[in-house]
């Protein structure tokens, strides 16, 4: 089975976190900008891999190589 990272998911859909595929520094990093597994979140703009993802009426921008290692539920 093939997993769907946040890097690859079109604006305008709604996803769940599912994994970190990373180490606890990275998963500690994305829990103090409010990003954990099992969050949802609304993607809101994607360029070149980058990623800008919105919650709560925040919005995080993350870089490709930080989305490249986020799996996801796609919900919407």
């Amino acid at each position: 089975m093939t997993h769907q990272t946040l890097s690859q998911v079109p604006p305008g859909h709604r996803v769940r976190l599912v994994s970190i595929e990373g180490d606890r520094l990275l998963a500690r990093r994305l829990l103090a900008l409010g990003l954990s597994v099992g969050n949802e979140v609304e993607v809101l703009h994607r360029r070149k891999g980058d990623v800008v993802v919105g919650r709560g009426g925040n919005r995080l921008a993350l870089g490709h190589d930080i989305a490249d290692r986020l799996v996801i539920q796609e919900l919407s």
